[in-house]
C-alpha cells in the first residue's frame, strides 16, 4: 500500500488518503471519528493516479519524480502569458483569505470555483473582491496586490492558527481598501484548545480537516498533519508506536 494522493473534500465530497495497492486506488476516509492505524515506510514516488487506477514508480524521488511532478503553468504567472490554457480564457474573480488569527492573502481563480478554491486552501474567512475576463488580467492584477499583500501561505503558518479565531479588527481593516462583493466564513468543525504539533504520522483519531491539513488525536496529544507529506510513503498496517512529542510541552500560547 503506497498514499498516492489525498482529496481534501472541497467539493462536498468526503476528505481522504488515496491509496494504491496492487494498481488500484481505494479511498481511506478523513471524517472525523475515523480510527487511523498505519505506520510509515519508506517513501517514493506516487506515480500516477488516473480515476480508479494506479500506475508505481520506483524512483526515490518524493512524492514525485521529474517525470511525474505536475507543473501548473499558472503557479507563478504575472499575467505575461499568451493564455497558454483553455481555462484561462474563463472569467476569473480576485479573493482574499483570511487564516486565524491575522495571517492574509490575495488569491485568483475561475468565478465559479471560489468557495471551492477557498476550502482547499482552509481559509477561515474570504471576501471575493473583483471580477474580471481572464485568468491573465486577474494574474496582473493578483501580482499588483502581491507587493502588500503575501499571494501564498505556507502550511506551518496555517497549523500555527488551528486553534485561534480570525482577528476581526484586523481583517475589516484589510477589506476596508476593496469593494467587497461577497464575504465567506467557514467552519471545519474543529474545536481545539491548543495549537497542535506538526507531525507526519497516519496514527490515531480523525478530529477533522482544513485544508489539506489533517487533525488528529494519539495517545492523548493532538497533532497536524500536512497530508502531502504523507504522500509517497508506503503504509504498513497497524499503529505506530513511534515516540511523538507532547502537545502540552510545545508551546505556551492556547
Amino acid at each position: 500500500m503506497q498514499v498516492v494522493g489525498y482529496d481534501t473534500g472541497a467539493d462536498g465530497s468526503d476528505p481522504a488518503l488515496l491509496i494504491g495497492t496492487d494498481g488500484a486506488v481505494e479511498r481511506e476516509p478523513l471524517v472525523a471519528g475515523r480510527e487511523l492505524a498505519y505506520s510509515l515506510g519508506d517513501r517514493r514516488c506516487a506515480g500516477v493516479v488516473d480515476g480508479d487506477a494506479h500506475v508505481p514508480c520506483d524512483q526515490s524521488t518524493a512524492p514525485y519524480c521529474d517525470a511525474h511532478r505536475s507543473r501548473w503553468p499558472c503557479a507563478r504567472c504575472t499575467g505575461d502569458c499568451d493564455l497558454p490554457l483553455e481555462s484561462c480564457r474563463e472569467e476569473h474573480a480576485i479573493y482574499l483569505a483570511a487564516f486565524a488569527p491575522d495571517t492574509f492573502k490575495v488569491g485568483v481563480t475561475k468565478s465559479w470555483r471560489v468557495e471551492t478554491r477557498l476550502r482547499e486552501q482552509g481559509a477561515d474567512r474570504a471576501a471575493h473582491v473583483r471580477t474580471v475576463a481572464d485568468g491573465r488580467i486577474a494574474r496582473k492584477i493578483e501580482a499588483e496586490h502581491a507587493t502588500e499583500i503575501p499571494d501564498r501561505v505556507r502550511v506551518p503558518e496555517k497549523i500555527s492558527g488551528l486553534h485561534r479565531s480570525v482577528d476581526e479588527s484586523a481583517w475589516q481593516a484589510l477589506l476596508a481598501d476593496f469593494e467587497v462583493r461577497e464575504t465567506y466564513a467557514f467552519d471545519y468543525g474543529l474545536d481545539l484548545g491548543a495549537r497542535p504539533v506538526a507531525e507526519t504520522l497516519a496514527t490515531g483519531t480523525v478530529l477533522g480537516t482544513k485544508g489539506r491539513v489533517l487533525v488528529l488525536e494519539c495517545d492523548s496529544g493532538v497533532y497536524a498533519v500536512d497530508v502531502r507529506d504523507l504522500v509517497g510513503h508506503e503504509l504498513v498496517d497497524g499503529a505506530s508506536d513511534r515516540d511523538l512529542q507532547s502537545s502540552l510541552e510545545s508551546f505556551g500560547d492556547a
